[in-house]
């Protein structure tokens, strides 16, 4: 495996996730880049051919100092379809939707037994597979659940629906929350036997800006037991996994922490808690994860995101178990001249 500072090296990422020590340099983190912006950061559209995809993808990560590359699966749990606008960013030009809140394709026993569950045996895995013997030595797949429990949940059954369910009917939402985990549990088993992935999401946004999308005590009844399960899961196969949650955690972070165990916590808000008071409060029991603000990434001048970023790296790399990244994602709304300047700043500044 190569030692090369700027070159990919995926133990320096588990070297965070484990929380061992100092890597030789801050790693390079995010969940994902919308398209727009790896296009203006590589000066070249992205192929539509699927090999050289995947061929501009690793050049991409590889040559920004990434030490990973996301792997894709057609894995998921189709819902009502989402509500569209007009994408008004800079490198927009398309359409943007978001989840329609008031209705969702189960809401009763009768759509939960008619709806068409996904099987795993009918998901395509072509692009992680095809990755495999692509990668440059000593670099890694990541790869993410197609939302996780709470995230599935909210979608099948519409927020609104689900929250007076929670109260009138327990037990459909039960029963709607053990098919997401056993699909979801499917589809871990798959990625825990392929060598080259090297560390997994679990992406389930479970709050907003003061609190949790349901109650802590919901939280703990019905989507932390299969979080644990997929965790124990992945754990047991040698795998480290990695809870994206966007959302107001604070009375859930010892839960996820002592009795989920994720490896790292990823998506922070400076307006609900910025990233260098998580990893003084929380850094010695669990990895941290990005935490650069998407709205000072968007809004600020690249000079603000330059000292941002350097007091960031200052405050959260000593002792090791951080990665350096956006605070949620980096999307077309963002200047790529800002998105360059935090990896830029980590050259400078994130060496041990």
């Amino acid at each position: 495996m190569s030692t090369g500072l700027w070159e990919p090296d995926f133990s320096r990422m588990l070297t965070v996730l484990r929380r061992d020590g100092e890597p030789d340099r801050v790693p390079f983190f995010e969940l994902f880049h919308d398209g727009p912006i790896i296009e203006a950061a590589m000066g070249t559209p992205i192929p539509q051919e699927p090999d050289a995809w995947r061929t501009y993808r690793i050049q991409f990560m590889s040559t920004l100092g990434y030490d990973y590359v996301n792997g894709y699966h057609s894995f998921g749990f189709p819902g009502v379809e989402a509500l569209i606008s007009a994408d008004t960013a800079e490198r927009g030009g398309g359409q943007r939707g978001w989840q329609d809140e008031h209705r969702g394709p189960i809401g009763d026993w009768e759509q939960l037994d008619k709806y068409p569950w996904p099987r795993i045996e009918e998901a395509s895995f072509d692009d992680l597979e095809q990755l495999a013997p692509m990668l440059p030595d000593g670099m890694k797949v990541t790869a993410t659940l197609p939302g996780g429990i709470l995230e599935n949940l909210s979608r099948l059954m519409g927020y609104e629906p689900l929250c007076m369910a929670l109260i009138d009917d327990p037990g459909l939402v039960q029963a709607v929350v053990d098919r997401i985990g056993e699909g979801e549990l499917a589809l871990y088993r798959v990625l825990c036997d392929m060598e080259h992935v090297g560390a997994l999401w679990l992406n389930d946004d479970l709050g907003f800006k003061t609190q949790t999308m349901i109650s802590p005590a919901h939280l703990r009844q019905f989507v932390f037991p299969w979080h644990k399960r997929l965790i124990d899961y992945a754990h047991s196969h040698g795998k480290l996994v990695m809870l994206h949650a966007c959302g107001n955690l604070r009375e859930v972070i010892d839960d996820l922490i002592d009795d989920v165990r994720i490896d790292a916590k990823h998506s922070f808000e400076d307006a609900i808690q910025p990233v260098a008071e998580f990893k003084r409060l929380y850094g010695h029991r669990v990895a941290t994860l990005g935490g650069i603000d998407v709205d000072m990434l968007a809004r600020g001048t690249e000079e603000q995101v330059r000292a941002y970023t350097r007091r960031v790296v200052e405050d959260c790399a000593p002792g090791g178990g951080y990665a350096l990244g956006s605070g949620n994602s980096v999307a077309n709304y963002i200047p790529v001249e800002n998105f360059l300047a935090i990896l830029d700043e980590g050259r400078k500044v994130g060496v041990y």
